[in-house]
């Protein structure tokens, strides 16, 4: 029986409000709209933004609302004038959207993309700014143009990209967030050089896509920066060639790295999300020409800071969303490259679970072992 145009009743869980339990609730999703794509969600991984913005700390965060942004489905219905996609179609809905049409899609300067943005932020969709979730007629909000953490959901078209039906949806779901973002920060955002010297600050999820991205680069050594010593033994396995425990020194970490690399490290990352920490890894970086990338989320009013000396004497300081990558145009191609085996997704892997046990789940991912849950929506 066709679904299309009609309400779905399904499950999802549900944010009421800050830092309280999710709870599974039926949850009608209407039809989509003109430039909306309906999704059956079946495999979503839990990412540390969907926790910030639960946490209560995300000055964009509403609540009552869906979570979830890195997942992988299949189109079930498509509104008026979406011709992209149809139904059927293996997609990654994507937070950072792509429109090719609007000043930032045409600069050839920036993944970002402002046709959507103006409604995600908030919660609604663009055509009516309304949301497609409601539970008992109360309106849910939507976040981050995505919500994948419902059996359906609803996207702007620009946000959606088509993947090879071929590819298994349980590890491709990873490739709308943590991976990418990773890869992207050095492939894209910083352009590693073959023979280069990199500095990993936080072993988690992006950590590691970072240190495999460098790997692939032809790094020479990267250096892993943690204060959990059980994670290093792992990153070996996506190309970590040494570590470093902060608390193991006395001296502040950027002098411990500036020691131990002849001056400096020609690009360093920080995956974390803490101002210090970004401080520490532009300030480890080597003068004349090193280059730090922020690739960590920080909290709400936190700033940054520095001497402007260590800008003036060469050494640049960047960030990156998404690492850089073009949604719909380079999520398909990063697909391509992992069913080629040209980069890890299944290694990021480290727990199974389904919807239903979304509470447990994120009890799991903020464990020191865990990288990646992967969420089985439909059983």
């Amino acid at each position: 029986m066709s679904t299309e145009g009609q309400v779905i009743i399904c499950k999802a869980a549900v944010a009421w409000e800050p830092n309280k339990p999710l709870v599974i609730e039926d949850v009608d999703v209407a039809p989509p709209q003109a430039g909306e794509v309906r999704i059956k969600i079946l495999y979503t991984a839990l990412c540390h933004t969907d926790a910030y913005t639960w946490s209560g700390k995300d000055p964009e965060g509403l609540f009552p609302c869906v979570l979830g942004h890195e997942a992988a489905g299949i189109v079930e219905s498509v509104g008026e004038g979406v011709t992209d996609v149809k139904p059927g179609d293996h997609v990654i809905p994507c937070y950072q959207a792509e429109c090719k049409e609007c000043k930032f899609c045409k600069s050839g300067k920036t993944n970002l993309c402002g046709k959507v943005r103006a409604a995600t932020g908030v919660g609604v969709m663009m055509t009516d700014r309304k949301s497609r979730f409601s539970v008992k007629g109360k309106p849910i909000y939507h976040f981050m143009g995505t919500s994948t953490f419902s059996q359906y959901t609803v996207v702007h078209d620009v946000s959606v990209a088509k993947i090879d039906p071929q590819a298994p949806l349980d590890k491709v779901c990873l490739l709308g967030c943590g991976v990418p973002t990773g890869l992207g920060a050095v492939w894209n955002t910083a352009k590693v050089e073959s023979g280069s010297i990199v500095a990993v600050f936080g072993l988690g999820t992006v950590g590691l896509a970072v240190a495999e991205g460098a790997k692939a680069a032809g790094a020479s050594r990267i250096i892993g920066i943690d204060i959990d010593i059980k994670k290093f033994e792992r990153a070996k396995n996506f190309g970590v060639t040494e570590f470093i425990n902060p608390k193991d020194h006395d001296k502040p970490i950027q002098q411990v790295i500036v020691d131990l690399t002849d001056g400096g490290v020609d690009y360093s990352f920080e995956c974390i999300g803490n101002v210090s920490v970004m401080r520490a890894a532009l300030e480890c970086c080597h003068k004349g020409w090193g280059t730090s990338v922020i690739v960590g989320v920080a909290a709400s009013g936190q700033e940054i800071s520095t001497r402007p000396f260590q800008l003036v004497t060469g050494r640049v300081w960047k960030g990156t969303a998404f690492g850089g990558f073009k949604s719909r145009s380079q999520v398909p191609w990063l697909v391509e490259k992992y069913m080629k085996k040209e980069i890890k997704v299944d290694e990021y892997i480290t727990h199974n679970q389904t919807l239903f046990d979304i509470n447990k789940a994120f009890e799991l991912m903020h464990d020191g072992g865990c990288l990646r849950v992967v969420l089985d929506m439909q059983t």
